[in-house]
């Protein structure tokens, strides 16, 4: 779900209306736009002639937004000779790398993927279709001439499990240094997370994601559009499959204290055997649309190695770990609802054997 706030001062970064010019679309209608909330400054809305566009401009240290900058464009390379079957993406209108700013047709008439979460109309349905999309991305073969990323993403960051830089602990708020210290206090989860990383290095690299969240899912009634590919490169398919996982488990474990899918909602006090009754419930609740997306995932890849769905499980609870850190951003201190889905991602991290099935990753039937 992608809040949006009154438009970054366009006055102030000319650079965005000159890329429109020379695309020949006109500059933004000023009282058109707003920009989308997210880690880079951005802008949608309509342009002089009629188009309707989506601007950003990646912002961050300088060598991050170039590596960012260098993926998007990789794939957007990649996707144009591939051409994986049913991955739709917001075409690229152009780009301006001197200044960092991109230039995407913008998805009318499309729902978040995070709204039809929270709106509670995410159906299997869309689910098996994305399992599908990112199957047949993960199967596609980039070609010779495109140069891909293939060094692992940075997380999880296994040496901050250590000790935090002196420039991350500088900056951490409160609540990030809380949620820090949960998981550097737990030698259990510190080399579960390193046989991840271990168990990563030797998996297969396919054509990735890997930063794959609901959010970024724009569904439009003729198609399924995926978004924001600045992390794009070959890597371990777990990432994107556990990935999808995570995001259910974690909204799961955020309807604990909801009465999102029950019939009627009891004001009682939420004990530890309360919480851990009702988190079974909502687990059973949603973990079938992992069921479904693993289904789909299955149909257009039947081939993968036999360690996908472990890793996948691993990855899955880190997803729940990671938003424990994030969440824990503007925070004094952890919520109880955050330190039980830490609990959740601890459990898929250090026995992801033991939950792979749990979580919907079984034998499938494949046609």
């Amino acid at each position: 779900m992608q809040k949006e706030v009154a438009p970054v001062d366009l006055d102030a970064t000319p650079e965005v209306d000159k890329l429109l010019v020379d695309l020949g679309v006109g500059p933004f209608v000023r009282d058109s736009v707003t920009s989308p909330i997210g880690r880079n400054d951005a802008w949608a809305g309509l342009t002089a002639d009629g188009t309707e566009v989506f601007v950003k401009r990646l912002t961050g240290a300088a060598p991050d937004v170039r590596a960012r900058m260098r993926r998007m464009l990789a794939f957007e390379e990649f996707a144009a000779a591939a051409r994986p079957p049913e991955l739709h993406r917001p075409v690229l209108l152009g780009s301006d790398t001197e200044h960092n700013v991109v230039a995407f047709e913008r998805i009318v008439d499309a729902q978040n993927g995070a709204q039809l979460m929270v709106d509670e109309v995410f159906t299997g349905e869309h689910a098996h279709r994305i399992g599908r999309i990112i199957g047949q991305l993960h199967g596609a073969v980039p070609p010779h001439s495109t140069e891909l990323d293939d060094e692992p993403p940075p997380f999880p960051p296994v040496p901050f499990l250590r000790g935090l830089p002196m420039s991350v602990y500088a900056k951490s708020s409160a609540g990030e240094l809380e949620a820090w210290r949960l998981l550097q206090g737990d030698p259990v989860l510190i080399a579960a997370l390193e046989r991840l990383r271990d168990m990563e290095r030797s998996s297969p690299r396919v054509p990735s994601h890997c930063d794959f969240r609901v959010d970024q899912l724009l569904v439009h009634p003729d198609a399924i559009y995926v978004a924001d590919w600045e992390e794009f490169r070959l890597a371990d398919p777990a990432r994107d499959v556990g990935a999808f996982a995570g995001e259910w488990i974690y909204r799961s474990v955020l309807d604990v204290v909801t009465n999102r899918g029950d019939d009627v909602f009891i004001d009682v006090e939420f004990t530890h055997e309360l919480i851990i009754q009702r988190g079974v419930e909502k687990m059973q609740r949603l973990l079938p649309l992992v069921a479904e997306f693993w289904q789909g995932y299955r149909a257009v890849r039947p081939q993968v190695d036999d360690g996908l769905a472990v890793r996948a499980t691993a990855f899955a609870g880190w997803h729940l770990l990671d938003r424990l850190v994030a969440g824990a951003l503007s925070s004094s201190r952890l919520t109880g609802i955050q330190r039980a889905a830490a609990g959740v991602g601890r459990a898929a991290v250090v026995n992801p054997e033991k939950f792979s099935l749990t979580l919907g990753f079984g034998d499938v039937k494949v046609a």
